[in-house]
Order: structure tokens, then C-alpha cells, then sequence
């Protein structure tokens, strides 16, 4: 019975931290449970260690960990996104003759779901289960951005222009909201720049993210705003596809 009880508690934490919205502390779990500190810690240590919460940076609070992030993600993905995205991956090719391609959050990295080339002899060469980093890819900083999901913990650089400080990634990302769209200007790979904007299902939720890749020689400073235009408006259709209502369409 003891056990059972402990289960239940634990189900409880994770739906508290969830519902709060921000980090909660172990005090604040205590007094809500009706259990002393002690063992409310023995609790959240336990969740911690499988993932299902994860401790704030620089408090002693908690969040939501990435194994509920990754567990829902894996479920919208069973979904069929893969199939439903395609055409506007060959859309995208036909307007910007850049390689475009879908991913999906998957195990704190972005996972490529599919991916259409360009006719180009010089193009950037996708490949489908690809898993890249969120903080310095277009995809994954649209995953980051929209989908409301917790940054890594180690910003590794990959290029000069990787962005490797928290405070920096959090602006960054501010900004991106505000656009629509990611840019990954030779941030993961040298010569190559992405842009992406996020898919969302019918709920509201951010559950992908289109977008393309070309090389810097092709994709440039005049032609961007005109390629995140495309990347946008595919986004767009495919979000109205799977549901979603978008309320604050500009008619882009």
C-alpha cells in the first residue's frame, strides 16, 4: 500500500509542477501534499533521477524535466505529420530551389523527419533521422522558441557564430518569436544558412518545424525576408491542415 501511496504522490508532483506553469520548491510541494520536507525531497529526487523533473538553473526549485517533453512529442509524432508535411516541402523547393525539409523535437535534439533536395549541384545535402542541436539550428531553435521547451544545458560551439551563452540564447530566441521564423546564419555547419517557422496541431501546440537550407552563396542577407516569407506561409498552411486556427494571421 505504502508504494502505491508513494506512486501516487509522485503523479501528483509532476501534475503540480506542470499545472504551476513555472519552478516550484520543495516546500511549497510539502505543504500541498501535506507530507513533511523530507519526504517530499526523496520524492522530487526520485522524478529527477528518471527525468520526469529537472532542477532550475542556479535555484533549488524545480521544472518539468525532458522526459514528459520527449514522451509528448514522441506521441503527437505518431501522428501523420511526416506524410501531411511533404507537399509543402516540395512547395518550398519549387519557390526558394532550396532543399526543405520537416523535423520534430526528439530526445532534447531536433529530429529530421523528412527532407526534399534541391535540383542544385550545389546544395546542402539533407538525410531523414538526422538529430541536431536545438541552440544553434534553425529547426531547433523554432522547436526551442514556440514549443516552449526547456534549452540545453550545454550550448556547445560548433562555428564562430554559435551562440553559447544562456542570456544570449534566451534574447535570441525572444527575437525569434517575434519574426516568426529561426535564422541560422553558418551557425552549425560553415557556408550553409536555415531559416524555419513552427507547425502547430490543432491545440495550439508548436509540434514541428518547417523549413530550408541552402548555401550562404544563395541564401543571402537581400534574399532572406523574401525565403522566411515562403517558409512561413508553408508553415501556415500546414499548421490549418492539422487544425490549427491562426487568430493572428498578418496575410503573409
Amino acid at each position: 500500500m505504502s508504494e502505491i501511496q508513494s506512486l501516487a504522490r509522485g503523479l501528483q508532483i509532476i501534475d503540480m509542477v506542470w499545472q504551476a506553469g513555472n519552478s516550484v520548491g520543495i516546500t511549497e510541494l510539502a505543504e500541498k501534499l501535506g507530507v513533511d520536507k523530507s519526504s517530499a525531497s526523496r520524492l522530487v529526487k526520485t522524478l529527477v533521477a528518471a527525468g520526469y523533473l529537472q532542477q532550475e538553473r542556479g535555484s533549488r526549485r524545480f521544472v518539468v524535466g525532458t522526459r514528459l517533453y520527449q514522451m509528448g512529442w514522441e506521441l503527437v509524432n505518431r501522428m501523420p505529420l511526416r506524410e501531411k508535411a511533404r507537399k509543402y516541402l516540395y512547395r518550398l523547393v519549387n519557390d526558394t530551389e532550396e532543399c526543405a525539409h520537416t523535423a520534430v523535437y526528439s530526445e532534447g535534439k531536433a529530429l529530421m523527419i523528412d527532407d526534399v533536395e534541391a535540383a542544385h549541384s550545389l546544395r546542402v545535402v539533407g538525410g531523414i533521422g538526422r538529430l541536431l542541436p536545438m541552440h544553434c539550428t534553425a529547426v531547433g531553435k523554432t522547436l526551442l522558441a514556440f514549443g516552449e521547451l526547456p534549452p540545453p544545458q550545454r550550448l556547445e560551439r560548433k562555428m564562430p557564430n554559435t551562440i553559447t551563452d544562456p542570456a544570449a540564447l534566451t534574447e535570441h530566441l525572444a527575437r525569434v518569436c517575434e519574426l516568426g521564423y529561426a535564422y541560422d546564419d553558418e551557425e552549425h555547419q560553415p557556408g550553409v544558412r536555415c531559416l524555419a517557422a513552427p507547425v502547430y496541431n490543432r491545440t495550439g501546440m508548436a509540434v514541428a518545424a518547417i523549413g530550408i537550407s541552402g548555401p550562404t552563396v544563395r541564401v543571402t542577407d537581400h534574399r532572406v525576408a523574401v525565403l522566411a516569407g515562403h517558409v512561413i506561409r508553408a508553415a501556415r498552411d500546414l499548421s490549418a491542415e492539422l487544425g490549427y486556427e491562426d487568430e493572428d494571421n498578418d496575410g503573409l
